[in-house]
C-alpha cells in the first residue's frame, strides 16, 4: 500500500468572508477519495477570527476553559489550557503569527462544523467525495517539539478501530486504534511547513478513509474527562492533593 502527500500552491492570502471552498478548489485538481489536511488558520481569517489584542495573554484567558498548567520562563508565562472547543494545549490555540501586528487569531468557533461545511462545498463544486481535516500545531506530554493534529474533521473516518480483529500472530486486538486524522494531519504538514505559503495539502491513496459527512468529527478524539489521566500538570495535582489533605486534617482536628 501506499500514499502521497503533496501541497497546494496559490491559495493566496485569505480575508474575512473569502469562499474557501471554490479557491480551493480552483487550485487543485481533486479525485475521488482525495483528503485535504486544511490549516486551521485560512479558516479562521475566513471566518473572521481574528481580533485586535496589544495583550495576547487577554486574548488567551478569554478563550481559557479551564486551566491545566502553567510554567514561568525567562520573559513569562506557559498556559496549558483547556480552551472552548474543548482542546487542551498551550494558550489556547490563540496565535499571533501570520497575523496582522495588533492582532491575533483564534481557533474556529466549530472546526467540525467549518470542516463539514468546507467539505460539502467541495463536494458540491467537484462532483468528488472529498474528505477534510482541519489541522493545528500542539506540543505533546513527555515530547519535545509539535506536530500538527486534527481538531475538525468531516467526511474522514478518525480513527482506524482494530479492535477485535487479531494481529500477524492471531493475538486479539483489545485497544488498537490508531487515529488517522492526527497521522493525516501530520502528514500534510509535512509539505505544508510554517512559513512556505502552503495552507493546504491533498493526501491521495487513502481513499478507504473516507465517508459520509455525518461521521463523528475531531471532537470525538477528545478524551472524556472521567478517563483524563493528565487533567492537570503535575505541580497542580500536587497542590490539590496539599489542599485536600490539609482540609481533611483540619476537619478532622475540629471533629476533636
Amino acid at each position: 500500500m501506499g500514499f502521497s502527500v503533496e501541497g497546494v500552491e496559490g491559495i493566496g492570502e485569505i480575508t474575512a468572508g473569502a469562499d474557501l471552498a471554490a479557491i480551493i478548489a480552483g487550485a487543485a485538481s481533486l479525485e475521488d477519495g482525495d483528503i485535504l489536511v486544511v490549516t486551521s488558520k485560512i479558516v479562521s481569517k475566513a471566518e473572521g477570527r481574528i481580533v485586535e489584542a496589544s495583550d495576547r495573554e487577554a486574548a488567551i484567558t478569554a478563550e481559557t476553559v479551564r486551566v491545566v498548567a502553567t510554567r514561568e520562563y525567562d520573559g513569562g508565562v506557559t498556559r496549558i489550557v483547556e480552551n472552548r472547543q474543548g482542546i487542551v494545549g498551550a494558550a489556547a490555540g490563540v496565535d499571533a503569527s501570520n497575523s496582522p501586528d495588533g492582532t491575533v487569531l483564534l481557533l474556529p468557533v466549530d472546526p467540525d462544523g467549518s470542516a463539514r461545511a468546507l467539505a460539502t462545498g467541495l463536494r458540491e463544486l467537484t462532483g468528488r467525495r472529498i474528505g477534510v481535516i482541519l489541522s493545528d500545531t500542539l506540543g505533546r506530554p513527555w515530547r519535545e517539539g509539535q506536530t500538527d493534529i486534527a481538531i475538525g474533521a468531516a467526511g474522514v473516518h478518525v480513527f482506524d478501530d482494530l479492535r477485535g480483529q487479531v494481529d500477524a500472530s492471531g493475538k486479539a486486538l483489545a485497544v488498537t486504534m490508531p487515529c488517522v486524522a492526527d497521522e493525516l494531519a501530520g502528514a500534510g504538514e509535512l509539505v505544508k511547513g510554517k512559513s512556505a505559503g502552503v495552507p493546504v495539502a491533498v493526501v491521495r491513496g487513502l481513499g478507504r478513509y473516507v465517508g459520509d459527512l455525518d461521521l463523528p468529527g475531531a471532537r470525538s478524539i477528545q478524551r472524556p474527562s472521567d478517563r483524563d489521566l493528565f487533567r492537570l500538570g503535575a505541580d497542580e495535582a500536587y497542590d490539590e492533593g496539599y489542599r485536600a489533605g490539609f482540609d481533611e486534617a483540619q476537619a478532622e482536628g475540629g471533629e476533636r
